[in-house]
């Protein structure tokens, strides 16, 4: 495994393997099993596996985590060189934005940017986009691997991709939870004990929530509005608990099939932001069983 942080070195190294599939993995470090598991899957996808570590500051706002959130880059590569990672990419702040952050470039995707997580964080999809624009243009993958905890996040960058005319195929994968049901997440370890104890209620709720529509229900206002009330009741602070088309994000309507929804919650536990979401009727070839 080569760990590159040049990008020159990293287009030099890549250069005579141009002949070959090259997937891509992104990630901001602070790995878990549920990367490792993009990466065993990207192995599936492609004959040579690539995973960029990098905390991208331009998706952090002025009061987030970006000064303590974790590196821990020795760490990772632990991880990821028995999964059989082929390179790492782990490049600098000055590397990806030259001429600083606050006079660089920035891609945006209008409208899926400004719904939900980018309600609660402004511009935050506008630097999550501009960071992938970098590292697609960078490596010049075949297919980029992604997982499905942040779904927002994965229409983004699909509708970038189009958009841009990337010749980038662009794969999420379900969301990897821990036995009892919390998603895995870097930012798992903000939590304490207590905290981590009601942290699955959001999948919980999840359930919940998917059940009551497989079952008919369509008032989906009353139901957001029900489920919020029971997590605040069990100590989390709700950003939504939103009932969505899976294509666009827009809000379900009376009348909308169950396979054409998914419901995504985000709320604060302690210091700790929670996002999860669970499609109505989930794609089974994506299920973590079938991985």
């Amino acid at each position: 495994m080569q760990i590159k942080s040049s990008i020159d070195e990293l287009r030099a190294s890549l250069a005579p393997l141009r002949g070959q599939r090259i997937a891509l993995v992104p990630t901001m470090g602070n790995l878990h099993a549920g990367h490792i598991s993009l990466v065993e899957y990207a192995h599936q996808q492609a004959d040579m596996v690539m995973v960029s570590i990098f905390v991208n500051p331009l998706q952090f706002g002025p009061n987030e985590d970006f000064d303590h959130y974790p590196r821990t880059l020795e760490a990772d590569a632990a991880l990821l060189e028995p999964a059989g990672t082929d390179y790492v990419f782990a490049p600098q702040v000055k590397d990806l934005y030259p001429n600083g952050r606050d006079h660089t470039t920035v891609v945006q995707v209008p409208e899926l940017n400004a719904l939900l997580c980018g309600t609660a964080r402004p511009g935050h999809f506008d630097g999550v986009s501009s960071v992938v624009a970098r590292l697609f243009n960078a490596v010049q993958p075949d297919v980029a691997i992604f997982g499905k905890k942040d779904y927002q996040q994965l229409l983004v960058l699909k509708r970038m991709t189009e958009e841009l005319l990337m010749p980038i195929d662009i794969i999420g994968l379900s969301t990897f939870r821990e036995k009892d049901g919390l998603a895995m997440s870097s930012r798992n370890a903000y939590m304490t004990a207590k905290e981590r104890q009601q942290a699955p209620h959001i999948y919980q709720t999840l359930q919940s929530m998917t059940q009551a529509i497989r079952a008919g229900r369509q008032d989906f206002t009353v139901l957001e509005q029900e489920h919020a009330a029971r997590l605040s009741q069990l100590g989390f602070k709700p950003d939504y608990v939103a009932v969505r088309r899976k294509a666009d994000l827009q809000p379900a309507q009376s009348g909308d099939q169950p396979e054409v929804l998914v419901v995504l919650i985000a709320a604060h536990l302690g210091k700790a932001r929670l996002i999860d979401n669970l499609e109505v009727v989930e794609d089974l070839l994506e299920a973590n069983d079938e991985r």
